[in-house]
């Protein structure tokens, strides 16, 4: 499963103007950027982690709705409900582009997963955690707080990776370019270095 190929255009392009440090005056890798792992390790194991805590967290706040339900206003009711259904299917989009960005070092990916972690499921959670007239309960309380420390931890480490992995990919094109330079600047000289010897060949040929 890859990201529509406008969303990816959109979420590199976003990458390039957030991510990647303009103030350098050239790349900074010493040996083959291709070669260097820019994986973020810290990201990996809180994504595996989170992987397994987040089951845990469905069910203990789908049995808390279920037991405050009928005490709830009709409009809490609602709203509970549909945060519940949204956060669970942006934690499943969010962890799937985590893995697949960080793992497979796809910047799109990761830049999606960035955004969805700071913009839709932080807020979310935070809405959880901090609105008191959802009769909040302990058991609620303690979960929420600990996604949330596992969302704060993730936008961190997740912006350092992106920053890093977005300056190896510029890095990279900047060598291409320098390669390519090159490879015509070599050709060039080639040409020049033939047509001269074949001039000085045909007047002693002539001769």
């Amino acid at each position: 499963m890859e990201l529509p190929n406008q969303v990816r255009q959109r979420l590199a392009n976003f990458s390039r103007t957030v991510f990647i440090d303009t103030n350098r005056t050239g790349p900074e890798f010493y040996g083959n950027p291709d070669n260097e792992i820019v994986s973020s390790l810290a990201l990996q194991i809180s994504l595996y982690f989170n992987i397994y805590f987040f089951p845990f967290w469905w069910v203990c706040n789908i049995i808390m709705l279920h037991l405050k339900y009928p005490i709830l206003p009709d409009y809490y009711k609602f709203i509970l409900v549909t945060v519940v259904i949204l956060i669970t299917l942006i934690e499943a989009i969010r962890l799937y582009l985590g893995y697949m960005g960080n793992l497979q070092e796809k910047v799109p990916e990761l830049a999606g997963f960035w955004l969805l972690t700071l913009l839709l499921q932080s807020p979310l959670i935070f809405f959880l955690l901090f609105n008191e007239g959802l009769t909040i309960q302990p058991l609620e309380r303690a979960v929420n707080i600990i996604f949330t420390f596992f969302l704060t931890f993730q936008i961190v480490v997740a912006f350092l990776a992106l920053k890093k992995m977005a300056n190896q990919l510029a890095a990279r094109f900047h060598l291409q370019d320098f390669d390519h330079f090159d490879r015509e600047k070599r050709k060039t000289h080639d040409s020049r270095f033939l047509s001269q010897h074949l001039e000085e060949f045909h007047p002693t040929a002539v001769e």
